[in-house]
């Protein structure tokens, strides 16, 4: 029994002692802001993985589709034996008398037609064949640069002037009082007598069939879609049985996430949230000064690191002579992540809705150490209280940069969406900025209607790596006569144009409400102007 024991101590010896060697390495290297490089390797290691993917389904579509042609010669082939009929002779054009046998050209060069209406009933997935070229894609197929270059989306007006956008109806202010329909009368619809025309309701009936097939609005609280498969199951792609090289990949690639990072992910989650509720029950013991500020700022860094290996995150910083010293700091909102990716580079008070559960854990830990903002939505009066804190904080220049999401929901990382003008009034410095996430690697985006914050975490921790880019962007102030409202939309504008995301108009509390009955008003006070030729 004795041999046992000693057996079980030098066996948990050898074991174990690897494993706290690598979280103490772990530890140490988030504390002073270093790294080894594994977690880029790895991603760079994952892009290749991706990239080998990519050909093999390219690779196995195009054999697919060559099948494809090959079934449908044979098809018109047999069609043409079963159906003999009697040739036909042309008519004389001038230029020679010209003959066509079944429908061919008597030369025997029939593949030119017999291809191009192949090609059609492919393409349009006609007839009887249930294939299409794009491999059987059923979402609306979009610009390539529709996402990734908003300023690339060509606005000219139509001949016709048909809506810019399925449903372009929005505020210029972040209120949402000042509705901005599109121009969706015909060009001379103005000019004509008035009276009802069929013509005059054609553009709307046209503008709502492509709002309901897919609008600009609730597409942004969907998962991002992927150009290429990254080798999970939870995307809108699905190949991992169009090959076997893609199976065994898939089903390695299953194990190691599942059965390898999880658990490592879980446990130095675990332990980076004990360490980070420790920490800032002793930092918040420390008299008020500025040796109290040194410390947390140096803490924080340190625990979101830590943290933030949990995701396998890898965050790339631009523009760090902009990083925030004080003021507000306005950026686009994505997940709850997107306070870890940010607090690893820099310390922010927090303001934003009370949470319960795993997010009040962490909520409460940071308020020990720091001033943070939390409040109910819902309550009118906690939003009098924010205005005078977030003033408070604002006016003492030694308090940290105060972190401000104006959105108020998530957003898929596709767009940026209208800024609440509340953060916009109080005044002094804004430094937006900019946050893009890598979707290859693994859906940031929290959809809090459909998932939980259990549940959001086991997503995050199942993917393959968090891989980000922050964009500092230089100080803005609001110039002499400018409105809250339009502050708000130059800052939004210029967070856009940096992360590559769409600006639009759109209010994201659009996701847990209807529109407002202004909107639809509007567009029937235009629609009536339009009838009476005004």
């Amino acid at each position: 029994m004795g041999g046992l024991l000693a057996l079980g101590s030098i066996m948990s010896m050898i074991t174990l002692t690897p494993f706290f060697v690598f979280l103490f390495t772990i530890v140490f290297m988030a504390s002073i802001g270093k790294s080894f490089g594994v977690r880029r390797l790895y991603v760079n290691l994952l892009v290749k993985i991706f990239e080998f993917g990519r050909q093999n389904i390219e690779s196995v579509r195009q054999q697919q589709y060559a099948n494809i042609t090959k079934s449908v010669e044979e098809v018109e082939q047999a069609r043409a034996r079963n159906n003999p009929t009697v040739a036909g002779t042309g008519t004389d054009t001038g230029d020679g008398p010209e003959t066509k046998v079944n429908g061919n050209i008597p030369n025997g060069n029939s593949n030119s037609s017999s291809s191009n209406s192949q090609y059609h009933r492919l393409s349009n997935g006609g007839d009887a064949l249930p294939y299409i070229v794009n491999g059987g894609n059923t979402v609306i197929s979009r610009a390539e640069s529709l996402i990734l270059s908003p300023e690339m989306i060509d606005d000219t007006p139509s001949k016709s002037a048909e809506p810019h956008e399925d449903d372009a109806v929005g505020e210029e202010g972040t209120d949402g009082d000042e509705g901005v329909g599109t121009d969706c009368g015909s060009e001379g619809g103005e000019h004509e007598a008035a009276g009802f025309k069929l013509a005059n309701c054609l553009d709307y009936v046209k503008s709502g069939m492509e709002a309901i097939i897919e609008d600009e609005v609730t597409s942004r609280f969907l998962a991002e879609e992927l150009k290429n498969w990254n080798l999970l199951t939870r995307t809108n792609r699905h190949y991992e049985f169009i090959s076997w090289r893609l199976t065994v990949i898939w089903m390695i690639g299953f194990l190691i996430r599942y059965f390898i990072l999880m658990p490592m992910r879980v446990l130095i989650c675990f332990i980076g949230v004990m360490w980070l509720t420790f920490c800032t029950a002793v930092v918040g013991c420390i008299p008020e000064g500025s040796f109290k500020r040194t410390m947390v700022k140096s803490v924080l860094i340190q625990c979101f690191g830590f943290l933030s290996s949990a995701l396998s995150s890898v965050v790339n910083y631009h523009n760090i002579e902009n990083r925030p010293l004080n003021g507000i700091c306005v950026a686009n909102h994505t997940s709850p992540i997107d306070v870890l990716m940010l607090m690893c580079d820099n310390c922010y008070s927090l303001i934003g809705q009370r949470h319960g559960g795993f997010l009040g854990v962490l909520q409460r830990a940071l308020a020990r150490a720091s001033p943070h903002i939390w409040f109910e939505r819902a309550e009118a009066k906690d939003r009098l209280f924010v205005a005078k804190r977030l003033k408070e904080h604002v006016s003492d220049p030694v308090n940290p940069p105060i972190l401000i999401f104006p959105e108020g929901t998530c957003i898929n990382n596709t767009s940026v969406m209208q800024f609440k003008k509340g953060s916009f009034e109080v005044g002094g410095v804004i430094y937006p900025v900019a946050i893009k996430y890598d979707p290859r690697f693994g859906d940031a985006f929290w959809n809090s209607s459909r998932y939980s914050m259990m549940q959001y975490l086991f997503l995050m921790m199942t993917s393959w790596a968090i891989v980000c880019d922050v964009w500092y962007l230089p100080p803005m102030y609001r110039a002499e006569g400018e409105s809250a409202i339009d502050f708000a939309n130059r800052v939004k504008s210029v967070i856009a144009k940096q992360g590559g995301l769409v600006d639009l108009v759109w209010d994201g509390q659009l996701k847990r409400m209807k529109p407002k009955k202004e909107w639809k008003e509007k567009q029937q006070e235009k629609f009536s102007k339009l009838l009476k030729g005004e």
